[in-house]
């Protein structure tokens, strides 16, 4: 698996991409593997306020349900309707399907780029 050096990296395996005071966040392709077919997705209200290393919505495969974290804080400005409507694209493109979109307020400590992620999951 490969991992875009645009994007950096939660040890819980979600992305984010930072531009312009936004971030976008979705899941990594290490996670979406390890979950096996995504069936479902729960994220968060526009305008609820979320803060690094919490959760904010889950994932639910055939497999298992997971916690999905946030790796920044801030104010959640868009929601992804298609993937809650078709939760299976995040197992077709993980790293092309955001989940929600944060007005950030504040950047988690522990963010990791692309070799380094490459490295955490081997």
């Amino acid at each position: 698996m490969s991992y875009p050096e645009d994007l950096q990296y939660t040890k819980d395996h979600e992305w984010v991409r930072l531009a312009d005071g936004t971030a976008e966040v979705g899941v990594t392709e290490y996670a979406q593997a390890q979950l096996g077919d995504v069936v479902y997705v729960e994220l968060p209200a526009v305008g609820q306020t979320i803060a690094a290393g919490d959760a904010f919505g889950s994932i639910e495969s055939v497999k298992a349900v997971s916690e999905l974290f946030a790796p920044v804080s801030g104010e959640v400005v868009a929601v992804n309707d298609e993937v809650t409507a078709h939760p299976e694209r995040v197992n077709q493109d993980p790293h092309g399907t955001w989940m929600i979109r944060v007005r950030v307020a504040g950047a988690s400590a522990d963010l990791l780029d692309s070799a380094q992620y490459q490295a955490l999951v081997g």
